[in-house]
Order: C-alpha cells, then structure tokens, then sequence
C-alpha cells in the first residue's frame, strides 16, 4: 500500500485529484452556504460543518463501491426508444432539484419574501440538513465519477477528497459570510446553481458540456462583480468624505 507513495507520480496524481476535487465541491459550498444562511445564526456553522462532513462520507463510502458505480453507466429504463442509466436519473432528479430550489430563491429574494420565508425555516435545522444531504448525494457521484477517471488507485482517492474536504470546511464560512454580506454576490451565487442544476440535467440525458467552459463563466462572471462590489465601495467611500 505504502509502496506508491515511492513514486514521484503519485504526487502529481494527488496533487492534480485534490485541485479538481476542491473545484468540483464550490458548487456544493455554494449551495450549503445559501442553505444554512437561513438557519439561527447559532446554528449555522454547526450545519456547514454536518453538511461537509456528510458531502465526506458520501465520497469515500461510494469510493468503497466503485463496482457499483460502474454499474449505474448501464441502462435500466428506456423511454421513445431514449435510454436512461441510473447514473442518468440521479443526475436528472439533482438538477431539477437544483433548478427548482434556485429559481424559489431567486424569486423570494426578488420579491422582497425572503425575510418572511426566512422566519418560516429557521425553525427546523433537519430540514435544512435532508435537502443538504440530497444535494451531497449528486455532487458525491460527479466527485467520484471524476477521480475514478483520472486515478485507478483508491488510496490516492480517498486521501484526494478528504484533504479536498478539510480545505473545503476550513473556508466554508469565509465563503458563507462573504456571499451574505454581499447581496449581489448571493444572487450571482443562486444564478451560478441554476446553471450548474441545468448542467446536470443536460448531462442526464447524454448532452455533454465541458465543465472547464462553464467554470470558467462562472470565474468571469466573480470578478466582474468582484470589481462592481470595489467601484461602489470607492463611491461610497467619497460621499462619506464629502
């Protein structure tokens, strides 16, 4: 077992595995962090960090069950002649998830009900953690499908997710209080799920979209905003001093 960490490779493999796993789980950073912003505030990092530590469980134990996830590429359903593999469905259902929850919130926070709605959910914190959990069940497979593609050995996973993991619940909160503080960078947020929801869906039914293109809008999209957010702190900054 011991034996590939004598290889520089393993490295390589650990290095790039761990960076493409702590990219893949923003999404899911994103979302735990909306969803726990409606908590009591007592409750909030208490559910970031059940929420993580969850989204870890889920990776290393379908890790331990990578025969069958093979077996989810195989289809089991099959509509107009169109076939659907498990791995399809789970997909699908993630992302209408994802479009629906998004879209909820995006037209609360438009509306102007989100303070309302709010005082209605901060009651239940497993309410928060189920939709949690069947949020980590659909990232934990792309997280998966994604090492077992680029590793063949399962050492190298498992350590991969969880330093990827540990990193991801160290900044949970800094991202979480960033995207509340800012109300623009909520929205940018809400509307970086949507397309993420979209994404998965698309991918249910066999229409690939390469991540890189939409990470990278995602990326574009942050620092436009992140330049928006300076400009107006600069202009508030003289209105103050005059």
């Amino acid at each position: 077992m011991f034996e590939i960490f004598a290889n520089p490779d393993t490295y390589v493999s650990l290095l790039t595995l761990t960076f493409l796993e702590i990219v893949l789980g923003i999404d899911n950073i994103i979302f735990i962090s909306i969803l726990t912003g409606k908590l009591p505030a007592d409750q909030q990092n208490k559910g970031r960090i059940v929420g993580l530590s969850l989204a870890l469980v889920f990776r290393v134990g379908l890790l331990m069950m990578i025969s069958w996830i093979a077996g989810l590429i195989y289809p089991i359903l099959t509509i107009f002649g169109f076939s659907f593999s498990g791995r399809d469905l789970i997909l699908i259902a993630g992302g209408l998830f994802l479009l629906v929850k998004s879209t909820l919130e995006i037209h609360n926070k438009i509306e102007g009900a989100e303070e309302g709605l709010d005082k209605q959910v901060k009651h239940n914190f497993w309410n928060i953690i189920i939709q949690i959990i069947l949020i980590d069940l659909v990232f934990s497979l792309d997280s998966v499908i994604t090492a077992v593609g680029l590793v063949n050995n399962l050492t190298i996973m498992v350590i991969a997710i969880i330093i990827s993991m540990i990193v991801m619940i160290i900044f949970a909160k800094t991202v979480s209080d960033f995207i509340h503080k800012h109300p623009t960078i909520k929205m940018l947020a809400l509307s970086f799920l949507l397309m993420i929801g979209l994404l998965l869906l698309v991918e249910g039914f066999h229409v690939e979209v390469p991540k890189g293109y939409v990470y990278f809008a995602m990326l574009f999209s942050f620092l436009v905003e992140m330049l928006n957010i300076k400009m107006r702190n600069r202009a508030k900054k003289k209105e103050e001093e005059k």
